[in-house]
């Protein structure tokens, strides 16, 4: 297996990372920010209030981004496994 191969195999696992965890870190992100702001102005200090709110947006966003995840997902894997006989060349 050539260098340029392993480095191509790399490139597209990062990738599929980054598409997978993206959506769902970012919506967090978001979330998390828009909650400190809120809690900053009306000076609310309560632990459900930022973690109830992330929680549900987490998981709204997880489940209508759930078939495209797969579908990446899947296509990552169809490729990992179409290379396996290229490395035991």
């Amino acid at each position: 297996m050539s260098q340029a191969a392993v480095i191509n195999i790399f490139k597209d696992t990062i990738l599929t990372i980054f598409y997978v965890a993206g959506p769902i870190l970012i919506v967090g992100l978001v979330v998390g920010v828009l909650i400190s702001m809120f809690e900053a102005v009306t000076s609310i200090r309560e632990m459900t209030l930022t973690f109830v709110p992330k929680l549900i947006a987490v998981g709204i966003v997880f489940l209508i981004t759930l078939p495209w995840i797969l579908a990446k997902l899947i296509n990552f894997t169809i490729n990992i496994f179409q290379q396996i006989p290229k490395v035991l060349q």
